[in-house]
C-alpha cells in the first residue's frame, strides 16, 4: 500500500475502529446518508408464491454479486397481507442480518421483496450504493461483531441504520473510490482465479500421474497385455491380476451403527477409524475420536481392530469422497476399530505392499465401484464387494516398493508447489481485504488513480 499517498489533512473522527479520517469527509450516522430502507418477511400460506409474481430474496442468494433473479416470488396481494412485506428498488444494497451468512452482501438488479433475515438501503443522492457497499465490505468483521444471539446470531435494521460512516461528501470522489476498488479488485481477483484453477491443474497432474504409475507402472517399453476388466484396461504383460480377498489375510467391518453414537465418545481410548479420516490414498487424523476401552470390550466385542499398516477402504461415497477410495492407517494409530461403512483388510505383506494397493484402489475406485455399488439414494460397497475388487500387482515387493517412493517423490514435489500457491493466494485475498479497508476509510488517496 506504500506506492499509494494520504490525503493532505486528516482529522479524528471520535470513533475508535474509524481512527483519523481525511479532513473533508463527513461523519454521521448511516441513517443520516440515506434515505430508504427496511426489511421483510417470509409469507407463511403457500398461496403467498407464485413462479412469476414479486422476486423474493433471502440470504441464501446473498454472493457479492448483483440479483437479478431469484429462487422464489411473491404474489402482489400478498404485499396486502404482510405489513412488513414490501418491493425494494432496484439498485438497492442488501444486507444479511441472520446466521451463518451474517454480513453477506448483494446489489439489487431488479426490484424485490425480501425476506426477515435481509436488510436493505435503498439509492439516494447522499450515498452512492456503490460505495456503500464497498465500505460494508471492509467493514464486515466489525458488522459480524455487531451480531448477538448463540444459536441463531443476528443484527437489527437499528444497529445497521446508527453504524457510524464516514465518507466523502461529494458523490464525484465516492464515484471514484467506487471504480477504484472496481477496478483494482477485479485484478485481484482474475489473478486468484488463475491461481486457483492452477492448483487444479496440478491435482489433476498429481491424480493422473498416480493413476498410471499404480496400473501401468514406470517402463514406458514394457510388454503390456488386456487385464479383462474395463475399468483397468492394459496392464504390465508380468503384472498378477486377482481379486482383493486373494492378498488379505483377514477383513472386517465396522460394528451396527447404532453400537457408536456420539454420546459414547470419550477424550481418550480406543480411536475410531470413520468415514472422514479415510482419504484418497491418505489417512486423514485430523478428525479424531475415541471410545472407552470398556465399552469397546463389553459393548463391541472383538473382530473390528485396526493396526498401522492395515488397508481402510470407504464402503459410503459421494461427489467429493468417492466411494471405495482407500488409505493406510498410520504408524502411530494406537489402539483403534473401524466403524460401520469403513472396512479393514489385513493384507500379506510378503505378497503386497499395503500402501501400492490403496494407491491403486483410490486411483480406481470412481470408475470401478460405479459399477459395482449398490443404494439407490446413496453409492454404497459391503464387504463383500469390496474384498471382490481387482487389483493388478507387480510379482515383486521391490517393483511395488519402487513405483510407491515414485509416486511419493512426485506428491511430494507437486504438494509443495501447491502450498506455495496457496499461500500466494492468501496473501493477495489479505491484500485485497487491505486494499478495501484502506480506500473507503481514506487512508490513501485514490482519486487521481481512479
Amino acid at each position: 500500500m506504500s506506492h499509494y499517498k494520504p490525503y493532505p489533512k486528516y482529522k479524528d473522527s471520535g470513533v475508535e475502529w474509524l481512527g483519523r479520517v481525511p479532513e473533508h469527509w463527513e461523519i454521521k450516522k448511516i441513517l443520516y446518508w440515506i434515505s430508504g430502507y427496511g426489511s421483510g418477511t417470509t409469507p407463511s400460506l403457500e398461496t403467498d408464491y407464485t413462479d412469476d409474481g414479486i422476486p423474493w430474496v433471502t440470504t441464501s442468494e446473498l454472493r457479492e454479486n448483483t440479483i437479478i433473479k431469484t429462487e422464489k416470488c411473491v404474489t402482489s396481494s400478498s404485499l396486502s397481507s404482510y405489513s412488513a412485506l414490501k418491493v425494494h428498488p432496484l439498485g438497492s444494497l442488501v444486507i444479511a442480518m441472520y446466521g451463518a451468512t451474517v454480513g453477506r452482501l448483494g446489489l439489487l438488479g431488479i426490484a424485490v421483496a425480501l425476506n426477515q433475515a435481509c436488510f436493505a438501503i435503498h439509492p439516494c443522492d447522499h450515498i452512492r450504493i456503490h460505495f456503500l457497499r464497498w465500505w460494508f465490505e471492509g467493514f464486515r468483521n466489525e458488522l459480524i461483531a455487531l451480531a448477538s444471539g448463540a444459536g441463531q446470531p443476528n443484527i437489527s435494521g437499528d444497529k445497521i441504520r446508527n453504524l457510524i460512516l464516514a465518507a466523502p461528501p461529494e458523490i464525484v470522489e465516492q464515484d471514484q473510490l467506487a471504480a477504484f476498488l472496481d477496478r483494482e479488485t477485479t485484478r485481484i481477483d482474475a489473478l486468484i482465479s488463475k491461481k486457483t484453477r492452477f492448483i487444479e491443474l496440478l491435482r489433476e497432474k498429481r491424480q493422473a500421474l498416480i493413476t498410471h504409475a499404480v496400473t501401468k507402472g514406470l517402463d514406458p517399453n514394457v510388454n503390456m497385455k488386456d487385464s479383462g476388466v474395463e475399468w483397468l484396461g492394459k496392464v504390465p504383460e508380468h503384472w498378477m491380476t486377482m481379486s482383493l480377498a486373494r492378498v488379505a489375510i483377514s477383513r472386517c467391518d465396522g460394528p451396527f451403527g447404532s453400537s457408536i453414537k456420539s454420546e459414547h465418545y470419550v477424550d481418550k481410548g480406543v480411536r475410531v477409524v470413520r468415514l472422514q479420516n479415510i482419504g484418497l490414498g491418505f489417512f486423514k487424523d485430523d478428525d479424531k475420536a475415541f471410545l472407552d476401552i470398556d465399552y469397546c470390550r463389553k459393548e463391541l466385542g472383538g473382530g473390528h481392530n485396526v493396526i498401522a499398516g492395515d488397508l481402510l477402504m470407504g464402503g459410503l461415497g459421494d461427489e467429493n469422497n468417492p466411494l471405495g477410495r482407500a488409505c493406510i492407517a498410520p504408524e502411530l494409530i494406537g489402539p483403534a476399530i473401524v466403524k460401520a461403512d469403513c472396512y479393514r483388510f489385513r493384507l500379506d505383506t510378503k505378497k503386497v505392499i499395503p500402501i501400492f494397493i490403496g494407491l491403486q484402489l483410490s486411483a480406481t475406485a470412481r470408475v470401478e465401484c460405479g459399477f459395482i455399488s449398490t443404494g439407490a439414494t446413496r453409492e454404497r460397497l459391503n464387504l463383500g464387494l469390496a474384498a471382490g475388487r481387482v487389483i493388478a500387482i507387480p510379482p515383486t515387493l521391490h517393483e511395488q516398493t519402487k513405483i510407491v517412493r515414485y509416486v511419493k517423490d512426485w506428491q511430494g514435489r507437486i504438494d509443495k508447489i501447491v502450498l506455495k500457491t496457496n499461500r500466494s493466494i492468501d496473501l493477495l485475498k489479505e491484500r485485497r481485504a487491505a486494499l478495501i479497508t484502506a480506500a473507503v476509510t481514506g487512508q490513501i488517496d485514490v482519486r487521481e488513480t481512479a
